[in-house]
């Protein structure tokens, strides 16, 4: 992934991409962090914020890796922060533009349930989740699974009918346990927009799936 690709934030980028992905997780590499970018500058286009600000949370909200079966998984994205804001500061930034950056590093995540107080920490949260939905959202939803050692489903009983749902043993239940419920926490009316199509499509992959087994 090159610098050009987050124009018109080449220069930042170029300074940032080093830090920007943390493991070879395919889930949180730089294909991901591009993609969240072009989610973030749809939003910005329609609801404003700094966009400097924006472009380096979006660059650095990865920049620490934990494991989803971590137990420091809800802290993951405060180290992040942590991270990003020496990074920035080594780079000269103002303490204020640092600190809005770190904020919405740290509020980004969904296991941090952490409530974004600024605009560019709303449109960071709308971006990143923007790209757990949809079929990108279930690709990476297969992909963790299969990270995990996690089975695709319960053959017994797929739709835990007679069961707890358990996202940790198989994969679609994750679709219940957190993805169909992300559409409905989206910040930004431009984001909550973007989502509804994804949420659509996201139920699609599911019913497709329990229409093949």
């Amino acid at each position: 992934m090159q610098a050009q690709s987050f124009a018109p934030y080449e220069s930042l980028a170029e300074a940032l991409i080093p830090h920007a992905a943390d493991s070879g997780d395919g889930s949180h590499d730089l294909a991901h962090i591009h993609r969240v970018f072009r989610n973030a500058m749809r939003i910005h286009e329609q609801e404003g914020g700094n966009g400097t600000v924006l472009a380096a949370s979006v660059l650095l909200h990865d920049c620490v890796a934990v494991e989803k079966n971590s137990p420091l998984r809800a802290q993951a994205s405060r180290l992040a922060a942590e991270k990003a804001s020496g990074i920035l500061d080594g780079l000269g930034w103002q303490r204020q533009d640092i600190d809005a950056a770190a904020h919405a590093i740290t509020t980004h995540s969904f296991s941090a349930n952490i409530e974004p107080q600024t605009l560019e920490a709303k449109i960071l949260q709308d971006a990143d989740r923007l790209d757990a939905i949809g079929m990108i959202g279930a690709a990476r939803c297969f992909y963790i699974a299969g990270r995990m050692g996690s089975a695709l489903y319960d053959p017994a009983d797929p739709l835990a009918k007679e069961r707890p749902l358990d996202d940790r043993a198989f994969a679609i239940d994750h679709f219940e346990t957190k993805l169909f419920k992300l559409a409905d926490g989206f910040r930004t009316e431009t984001g909550r927009q973007m989502a509804e199509a994804r949420h659509e499509r996201l139920k699609q992959v599911l019913d497709l799936f329990l229409d093949e087994i």
